[in-house]
């Protein structure tokens, strides 16, 4: 693959940051199925990564019903408070992209809400993907990181 500008990787960051919530939620989902083999692995080995706590919060939304579990999802994209999304808030960047995989996984084995099977993404959040794709594998987690990085409530206010 070709090494692609940080330019590129700033634009594809600000791409993901215009699209609706559920395309987040979406895309994050096809990042996992699509390129997540080569991308995710490295989430859980990284050395910033806190992989207690990352499953400590994945356990939280577990034990939530599908709606709770979409809910709680959408506020952390969103930044709205909550216990969960403050949770999350106070985590390290790579360890945001740990609980994300985590989530995948999750929905992989249909814990965690599942995608809805004829689901397709919209043109701008597809875009993101193929653009994702053509970065090489460092570039690619730290934009998955950068995606990541802003979500969640930093409020302490409860």
């Amino acid at each position: 693959m070709s090494t692609i500008t940080s330019d590129s990787t700033a634009q594809i960051v600000s791409s993901f940051g215009n699209l609706s919530t559920d395309q987040k939620l979406a895309l994050l989902w096809y990042i996992y199925k699509e390129v997540g083999k080569s991308i995710t692995p490295a989430a859980p080995g990284a050395s910033t990564a806190s992989p207690a706590i990352a499953e400590g919060i994945f356990q939280q939304v577990l034990a939530m019903s599908h709606e709770e579990q979409l809910q709680v999802q959408r506020d952390i994209i969103d930044r709205k408070d909550g216990p969960v999304s403050q949770e999350y808030g106070s985590l390290s960047d790579t360890t945001k992209l740990l609980f994300w995989y985590f989530l995948a996984q999750g929905m992989d084995r249909t814990e965690i809400v599942p995608m809805p099977e004829d689901y397709t993404l919209e043109a701008n959040a597809s875009q993101c993907l193929t653009q994702l794709q053509a970065l090489d594998h460092s570039e690619q987690i730290t934009v998955l990181r950068d995606f990541v990085a802003p979500m969640g409530s930093e409020s302490t206010k409860l």
